[in-house]
C-alpha cells in the first residue's frame, strides 16, 4: 500500500450528491486517500459550482469542496445513465447521495437494487429529516434544519431575534458525521464474518441535536427551556467576550476552579479565591455580574497582545478573536499548514484548508485540485468500463452523459 495516499488509499466512494453536507463528507474521505468519484449532470454540474463567493465569475468553494474528486457527468434517470451508473456500482465501495427520501427508489437504484449488483456496497444517505417519519419527504437544507435542531432558538441576544450562523455550520457538520459513517461501515465490513454492506443514514438536524445533550437532559430534569444568549449560559463563570484597552476582543473561559484560580492569581485578586460568593463555579454563576464586572474592568487595563500573553503564562484559556485576516498571517496556522496552495486552471493557485485530522504513518494529502466538469469521463467510462470512444461520444450527444 502506499503510505502516502493516506489511510483510506485503496477505498472507492461514488458521490452523486449536491451542495455541501454530503459532498463534504466526500471530500474528507478524498483527503484521507480514497479515490472520490463525483457523478455530476451533464451540462449542469454540481450546483455548488454556481454558489458564491466568486472571482471573475469563478467559484470559490468549489476548489475546497471538491479537491480529491473525480468528475464524471453522467444522467442517472436515463435507462443508459442507469446502466451505466449500476456498472460504476460494481466497482464502488461506498455510495454517498442525498437525493430526498424515494427518489432513487423510484428511479429503480434504491439500495436493494444496487445491493443484488455489489452485495459488499455501503450507502451513506443524507437527507432534511431522515429516511422515516412524518417529515421526511419535506425539503431539507442546513439553514431551516439548524432552526429545526433548536440550535437557532440559543443564539443571539434575549431582547433581539433569534440569529442563524453566518455560514452552513449544519451541513459541514454533517459532513463529519457523513465520513464517520462511512469509515465505521469499511470497518465493521473489514473485521466481521459479515460480508454484507449496509446503510448509515441521518438528517441535517440530527448531528446537531447530538451535540446538545445538556439542552435535552436540561428540560428533560429540569423543564427548563435555555433561551438565546450571545455566550456560554449556565456553564462557567467568568466566560465570554471581553474588550480590550485597544478596543479589540478576546474570549475568555474559566471552565474549572482550577484554571478560575489561576485567573484570579494573574488579576491579584487571590482573595475572591477564600469570598464564599466567588470561591467556586456554582458561587460564580449565582452573582455572574458582579463576577464579570470585575473581569471586564481589569481586562479593559490591558492592550490585546499583551493580556493574551499574560494570561497564556499562566494557564489562562484565552483567544484573541480572529478575523480571516488575521488567521491567514498567525504562526500557529503556518505550522500546523492548516493554509495550502493548490493548483486552479484559471486562477493559477488558490489557498484552501489543509487536511485534517494528521496521520503520522499514512498522512492525508491533496493530491489533485477540484475536477472540471466530466474531466475524468474518458478515464473512467474507456479506461475501467471498457466503452469505446465512439459510444461514448454517442451517449454524449443524447445527453447521458
Amino acid at each position: 500500500m502506499n503510505q502516502t495516499n493516506g489511510p483510506l488509499d485503496g477505498v472507492r466512494v461514488l458521490d452523486i450528491s449536491t451542495m455541501i453536507a454530503a459532498p463534504f463528507g466526500a471530500s474528507l474521505l478524498g483527503d484521507l486517500g480514497a479515490d472520490v468519484i463525483k457523478v455530476e449532470l451533464p451540462g449542469r454540474g454540481d450546483t455548488l459550482r454556481n454558489v458564491g463567493p466568486w472571482k471573475d465569475r469563478e467559484s470559490l468553494r468549489w476548489p475546497g469542496m471538491s479537491r480529491n474528486k473525480k468528475s464524471v457527468t453522467l444522467d442517472i434517470r436515463t435507462e443508459e445513465g442507469k446502466e451505466l451508473f449500476r456498472q460504476l456500482i460494481k466497482k464502488t465501495d461506498v455510495l454517498i447521495e442525498n437525493f430526498r427520501p424515494g427518489t432513487l427508489e423510484k428511479w429503480s437504484l434504491g439500495y436493494q437494487e444496487l445491493k443484488a449488483i455489489n452485495p459488499r456496497l455501503i450507502m451513506i444517505r443524507v437527507s432534511g429529516y431522515g429516511q422515516t417519519g412524518p417529515y421526511r419527504h419535506k425539503a431539507g437544507f442546513g439553514t431551516p434544519a439548524t432552526a429545526f435542531s433548536g440550535y437557532t432558538y440559543l443564539q443571539g441576544y434575549k431582547d433581539r431575534p433569534p440569529v442563524t450562523p453566518s455560514f452552513s455550520l449544519l451541513d459541514y457538520l454533517a459532513g463529519i458525521f457523513a465520513a464517520l459513517a462511512a469509515v465505521s461501515a469499511l470497518y465493521y465490513l473489514e473485521k466481521s464474518d459479515d460480508r454484507e454492506g449496509q446503510i448509515a443514514e441521518f438528517g441535517l438536524y440530527e448531528p446537531m441535536i447530538r451535540m446538545m445533550e445538556f439542552l435535552i437532559a436540561e428540560y428533560d430534569q429540569l423543564g427548563y427551556v435555555r433561551g438565546r444568549s450571545p455566550g456560554l449560559e449556565g456553564h462557567s463563570s467568568p466566560a465570554g467576550t471581553y474588550e480590550t484597552k485597544d478596543e479589540k476582543y478576546v474570549v475568555l473561559v474559566t471552565s474549572t476552579d482550577a484554571t478560575f484560580e489561576r485567573l484570579a492569581e494573574t488579576m491579584g485578586r487571590t482573595d475572591m479565591l477564600s469570598d464564599p460568593r466567588f470561591c467556586t463555579n456554582s458561587a460564580r454563576l449565582a452573582n455572574d455580574q458582579q463576577v464579570q464586572t470585575i473581569v471586564s474592568d481589569w481586562i479593559r487595563g490591558f492592550d490585546q497582545k499583551a493580556l493574551v500573553d499574560l494570561l497564556d503564562q499562566n494557564g489562562v484559556p484565552v483567544s484573541p478573536i480572529y478575523s480571516i485576516e488575521d488567521i491567514f498571517h498567525d504562526p500557529q496556522y503556518l505550522a500546523r499548514e492548516n493554509i495550502v496552495e493548490v493548483e486552479h486552471p484559471r486562477l493559477g493557485t488558490i489557498k484552501v484548508p489543509g487536511v485534517v485530522p494528521r496521520f503520522s504513518r499514512t498522512p492525508g494529502s491533496i493530491r489533485r485540485p477540484a475536477p472540471e466538469l466530466g474531466e475524468q469521463n474518458e478515464e473512467i467510462y474507456i479506461g475501467e468500463l471498457g466503452l469505446s470512444p465512439e459510444k461514448l461520444k454517442a451517449l454524449k450527444e443524447k445527453g447521458v452523459i
